[in-house]
């Protein structure tokens, strides 16, 4: 009985010190700056999006944002083509990528995924197949990074269904990764999240009628289960790709979930009535407040 005691009592202390220690960390004090959120480049040789995202790299050094987060999808397309396109296209956006003035923090989108659609014999033996070919070459495929008293977050949203299809959501891994990220965080940093499937849409409510469910391939689906996470934290943005859509929906006055368009547009093929024109999200951070646009950087399809 006495052993128990003394094993229920370090355990509550244990639990005591976790909770002192997060209490008492202490936010960084809040700056301004300006940020650019790219998503949807879709960069490839054909269709002239190499000179289309060079036009959109040199509006945004011109606006000199202090660094760019991608929503995911940089290029086009690595789940179902050749590896030698595939690195091809990876290096392509990396040679593009360096014209940026400014850090690029990458997210990974349904189509740097290495052969998932790909049903030859072997393709999973490859050592590059899934997201190891993405993490090769930029890194882990979650992390996060603070900023003048803000805290970001970059998630991988991409698993993989039994079909070997992709589908939203957020692995375990990732979530038991947040547990241990936010309780480094203080409970009132401003907190901006990058995802490229998004959290929550319109879109398919606005196209399909009210009651219309969404697709597994167009929504995080333990949505719920992630954003609980962050109930009792400053949770003011979360950024997303994937639709090609724009879309502010902001929730009871504190949570924007912002689908942030597409660079490419309609995959580099606009039409002059298109409603959504190519472009990209700046965003203007005023200490805990902020305000967005939406740049159209003037690129047109050519004829």
């Amino acid at each position: 009985m006495r052993k128990h005691s003394i094993i229920q009592l370090v355990a509550i202390l244990l639990i005591s010190a976790c909770s002192v220690s997060n209490a008492q960390i202490k936010p960084q004090p809040l700056g301004e700056f300006d940020f650019a959120f790219l998503t949807d480049i879709h960069l490839m040789p054909e269709l002239h999006a190499v000179e289309g995202f060079r036009m959109a790299i040199d509006t945004i050094n011109k606006l000199k944002p202090d660094f760019v987060i991608t929503g995911g999808d940089q290029v086009m397309d690595v789940l179902d083509q050749s590896y030698g396109r595939c690195d091809s296209l990876f290096d392509l956006y990396k040679t593009l990528v360096d014209e940026f003035d400014m850090p690029v923090f990458n997210s990974v989108g349904n189509h740097e995924v290495y052969g998932w659609h790909r049903d030859e014999e072997g393709i999973e033996q490859h050592p590059e197949f899934g997201k190891k070919m993405y993490m090769k070459r930029f890194g882990r495929r979650y992390y996060s990074f603070n900023h003048k008293g803000w805290h970001f977050i970059v998630l991988d949203g991409l698993y993989r269904s039994d079909n070997g299809h992709y589908t939203g959501k957020i692995d375990q891994e990732q979530i038991d990764w947040i547990k241990t990220d936010l309780e480094k965080t203080s409970k009132q940093t401003p907190i901006a999240i990058s995802t490229h499937i998004p959290f929550l849409t319109s879109k398919t409510q606005l196209n399909k009628g009210a009651t219309a469910p969404n697709s597994a391939s167009t929504v995080i689906e333990n949505n719920r289960e992630v954003l609980k996470l962050f109930w009792e934290y400053n949770l003011k943005l979360v950024l997303q790709g994937h639709l090609h859509y724009l879309e502010d929906i902001h929730v009871n006055n504190q949570i924007h979930f912002i689908t942030g368009g597409a660079v490419c547009g309609k995959w580099w093929n606009n039409k002059p009535d298109d409603p959504l024109e190519e472009g990209f999200l700046m965003l203007h951070v005023r200490g805990e407040e902020f305000t967005w646009d939406y740049v159209d950087y003037g690129w047109t399809p050519p004829l």
